[in-house]
């Protein structure tokens, strides 16, 4: 069993580093109005090259797959997602990004580069690796909970 008061230390932590580094909406830019921000976490769950399946999508994302179809019906008006068709199982779709949809999605900043830099500089070099070794090992964990997309 976890103790609790490493889960609540974990989420004081996630939430204060979140807090440091978070970019705000204005600062974004003006190529982020082009999708909603419920899309852009569609499109944040999406890769050019590794399709996920709408069902898989649907689920990680925590809503109907009939609510994940109509996401992606405009997102792919916008030509920022393509879906395939799965070519063994035509009830399988897969989803892609275009290129246009991963230029959205690299341009939506969540954290901030600059601020994550003067975060780590503040750190000494071995206090530095040790985070840096601390959130890999808890990517590691997380991708064994959600897959990597």
């Amino acid at each position: 069993m976890i103790p609790k008061s490493d889960i609540e230390t974990l989420l004081e932590c996630y939430l204060r580093i979140y807090s440091a580094c978070h970019v705000p909406s204005p600062a974004r830019g003006k190529k982020s109005s082009s999708v909603s921000s419920n899309q852009a976490v569609v499109l944040d769950n999406l890769s050019l090259t590794r399709g996920v399946t709408v069902l898989n999508l649907a689920s990680h994302m925590g809503v109907a797959p009939s609510t994940m179809s109509l996401t992606l019906d405009r997102l792919e008006r916008g030509a920022f997602i393509k879906r395939i068709k799965d070519r063994e199982d035509g009830r399988r779709t897969y989803v892609f990004l275009t290129p246009d949809g991963d230029r959205i999605k690299r341009g939506q900043k969540i954290l901030e580069p600059e601020r994550i830099a003067a975060l780590l500089g503040n750190l000494t070099i071995n206090k530095r690796k040790q985070a840096i070794a601390g959130l890999r090992n808890l990517m590691e964990a997380a991708n064994t909970l959600v897959p990597q997309s």
